[in-house]
C-alpha cells in the first residue's frame, strides 16, 4: 500500500478552529461497515445506536500543558520543547524546536529561570531526550508556564482549555486530545447506561504514536511511537462480559482502538494489563475485540485514517469522507465525528 492511497482533498476553511458552545451539539456520519451506507445525524443520537449488554469504551487520558517555550541559554534565541512521554520525575522525551540548535548538551530556560532542562540524547524518531531542572513541585510550575499543545492546524486561541480535554479526564500524560471523547456530557453517559449498557475507562497517553505523519511513501515502511496504555481489572471485566453477553465493544476513538487491539486474545478477550503499544492498523487487519467505532475526522494520509480504512474499507472510508466535505461536516480536533458499525442504520430505534 502506498501512502497516497489515503489522500483525499479538504478545504482548508472546513478544518474546525473552535469547538461547538454545545460540546454534544456535533453532526454525526453513520457509516455500515458491511454495505457501506451512510446516513446524517446528530451526535446527540448516538445513545439511541447502543442496546442492552453494550460496553461503551473510553480513554481516561488527561492532556497536560505539554508545550514549553522557553530560549537557549548560550544564545538566548526562542525553543519549544513538546513534552511526549515521562520517563521518571525529570527525564522526558519531546520533540524541540529548532531541532538543528538543540543538540545534545544544550540547555534552554523557561519562565526566567523557574524551570529549565538539558537535551541528553536525540532519539530514533528525531525527538530528544530532556532533563528538567526545578525546585518544588514540577507538575504545578508545569500548568504554571506550560500551553495546551493545540494542532497545528488550529490557528484560534482556545477561550476555554478545558474544551480540550474530556469531561471524563482523570490520569495526566497526553500531548494530544483523544478528541472522539469531546463530545461527551453527562447527559448523554446517563442515557447510554439508561439503555442497559456499561462505560469502561481504559488509558491510553497520546503522544508522537498516533499523531506523528506518515512520511515514508511505502505505509509498511512506517514505524510506530510506542505509547503507555493500561486496562484494569474492571475495565477488562466489563468489555469480557460484554462479548460473553452478546454486546458490542464500541469504542470511542482511536485510541482506544489501538489499546484494545494491542492486548486481545484471538477471540477478542482481554486481560488487565499496562505497557507500551505500537500497533499499527491498516487495511487487511482482523479485528479481534472491537465492534463499532466512534471517531472524528481525520488527515489525509495519516495512521489514523489507515485504521479506519482497515475498519470499514478504504474505498468505503474515502467514499464516506469525500460525502462528508461535501455535505461540509466540520474537520479535526473540534470538528464532527462519524459512528462505524455493522447494522447501523437499519437497526436503529
Amino acid at each position: 500500500m502506498k501512502t497516497s492511497d489515503f489522500f483525499y482533498h479538504l478545504p482548508e476553511e472546513l478544518i474546525a478552529q473552535t469547538p461547538l458552545a454545545q460540546r454534544d451539539g456535533s453532526r454525526m456520519l453513520v457509516a455500515d461497515r458491511g454495505s457501506g451506507a451512510v446516513a446524517h445525524r446528530m451526535f446527540a443520537d448516538f445513545p439511541s445506536f447502543i442496546q442492552p449488554h453494550d460496553v461503551v469504551v473510553v480513554n481516561r487520558s488527561r492532556v497536560i500543558p505539554a508545550r514549553l517555550i522557553g530560549k537557549k541559554a548560550d544564545s538566548g534565541i526562542a525553543c519549544e520543547v513538546l513534552l511526549l512521554r515521562r520517563i521518571n520525575a525529570r527525564d522526558w522525551e519531546a520533540l524541540v524546536k529548532p531541532g538543528r540548535r538543540l543538540k545534545e548538551g544544550s540547555r534552554v530556560i523557561f519562565g526566567d529561570g523557574l524551570l529549565s532542562c538539558e537535551v541528553l540524547v536525540t532519539t530514533p524518531f528525531g525527538g530528544r531526550m530532556v532533563r528538567f531542572s526545578y525546585e518544588g513541585v514540577f507538575e504545578e510550575i508545569l500548568d504554571r508556564l506550560g500551553q495546551m499543545p493545540l494542532p497545528p492546524y488550529i490557528h484560534e486561541q482556545l477561550a476555554d482549555k478545558n474544551r480540550y480535554q474530556t469531561i471524563y479526564a482523570k490520569e495526566d500524560g497526553s500531548a494530544a486530545a483523544p478528541t472522539a471523547g469531546l463530545h461527551f456530557t453527562e447527559a448523554v453517559f446517563q442515557q447510554i447506561k439508561a439503555r442497559g449498557a456499561e462505560v469502561a475507562s481504559i488509558l491510553l497517553h497520546v503522544g508522537l504514536g498516533t499523531f506523528r505523519p506518515v512520511k515514508e511513501d511505502d505505509v509498511e515502511n512506517h514505524q510506530m511511537h510506542a505509547e503507555w496504555y493500561e486496562v484494569s481489572p474492571e475495565a477488562a471485566q466489563a468489555i469480557n462480559q460484554a462479548k460473553s453477553s452478546g454486546g458490542r465493544v464500541i469504542c470511542v476513538g482511536t485510541t482506544c482502538v489501538r489499546t484494545l487491539e494491542s492486548i486481545a486474545d484471538e477471540d477478542g478477550t482481554v486481560q488487565a494489563c499496562s505497557g507500551d503499544t505500537s500497533i499499527f492498523i491498516t487495511p487487511g487487519y482482523r479485528f479481534k475485540a472491537v465492534d463499532m467505532l466512534l471517531t472524528n475526522f481525520h488527515l489525509p494520509q495519516s495512521t489514523l485514517l489507515m485504521l479506519v480504512s482497515a475498519f470499514m474499507g478504504r474505498e468505503a472510508a474515502l467514499k464516506a469522507y469525500a460525502l462528508a466535505v461535501k455535505e461540509r461536516y466540520r474537520f479535526f480536533s473540534f470538528g464532527d465525528c462519524m459512528l462505524i458499525g455493522s447494522g447501523l442504520i437499519e437497526h436503529r430505534e
